[in-house]
């Protein structure tokens, strides 16, 4: 009820201890935290934030126009309601490396389990889009060292993602992760790798932790769980996929009303109201307020 019963502390721990098992985790985006609550009821093991879908919920693109303070709200929103460990797509730092050293902050004390920062260069672009610039693998290595260094809680998840797949290839991508590593990040998400053979390529040169983005639409092959865990890759993120049935659901339905002036036919389409108050939790807080005001005068 309210929040979470797991504190962050907690969280980051648990994701900590997850990871070190070895297992793939599924952290499907929730664009709400309504939508985190489906995630953690369906047994996933985390949340993702991401940074595309933040934007499009603002009706921007994803061209590194939102602010680390609409970022960090709405990422607390999400995350102080499950109890699943949460980790949030930071684009660039919103800055320069004081500014990442900043944004670290900002979300430990929000509650975040970890983070992901990337090395392209402003205006950035969504990772399975052509022509992305990149930062030197120097500049980058800066941001990191400030981001770890900033960091309070040796738990809290520092991601580096580096988009130099198109422009650097494979072994480029390669080389800036390991420096990156050597920066102080914990682990690679490597972006925009193109199928299985670049997956297990970059799988077999990097011990650390990795992230695979299995976005609709993009450079990817789409890789299922199985073949990701036999891999060995130990996050799986399906960024976009919540928003994308939502608002084709939303377009659909909208659509039916303007042509035939009702919702009637849609009705099978919805979630019923008991299933979202049974989401919410409901009777939990009908049941705290009659506890919490059942107080009567004595009888003299």
């Amino acid at each position: 009820m309210l929040h979470a019963h797991q504190t962050p502390s907690q969280k980051r721990q648990t994701l900590r201890q997850a990871l070190s098992r070895g297992d793939l985790l599924r952290f499907p985006g929730a664009f709400s935290p309504l939508v985190a609550l489906m995630i953690e009821r369906l047994g996933f093991e985390g949340i993702y934030l991401s940074g595309a879908v933040l934007a499009a919920d603002l009706g921007l693109p994803d061209i590194g126009l939102t602010t680390l303070s609409e970022v960090s709200s709405r990422s607390h929103a999400i995350a102080r309601i499950t109890n699943l460990p949460a980790i949030v797509d930071i684009d660039t730092g919103f800055g320069e490396p004081l500014n990442a050293a900043r944004t670290i902050q900002v979300l430990e004390d929000l509650g975040l389990c970890g983070c992901h920062l990337e090395d392209q260069r402003n205006p950035k672009r969504c990772g399975h889009l052509d022509h992305k610039q990149l930062v030197t693998p120097e500049e980058m290595v800066q941001k990191i060292r400030a981001a770890a260094e900033a960091r309070r809680d040796p738990n809290f998840l520092l991601i580096a993602r580096t988009d130099s797949r198109a422009s650097e290839g494979i072994d480029g991508a390669i080389d800036r992760a390991r420096r990156y590593l050597d920066a102080g990040a914990d682990a690679i998400f490597p972006e925009a790798l193109r199928d299985r053979k670049e997956f297990e390529q970059f799988r077999s040169a990097i011990s650390a932790p990795l992230i695979a983005n299995m976005t609709e639409f993009g450079k990817s092959e789409l890789l299922d769980t199985e073949t990701l865990g036999e891999l060995g890759y130990n996050i799986v993120l399906y960024p976009v996929t919540a928003l994308r049935l939502a608002m084709f659901a939303v377009e659909s339905g909208l659509r039916t009303i303007a042509e035939h002036g009702t919702q009637r036919e849609l009705f099978d389409m919805m979630q019923p109201r008991n299933d979202l108050y049974d989401l919410l939790d409901y009777e939990s807080y009908a049941t705290f307020d009659r506890d919490l005001f059942n107080f009567a005068s004595p009888q003299e």
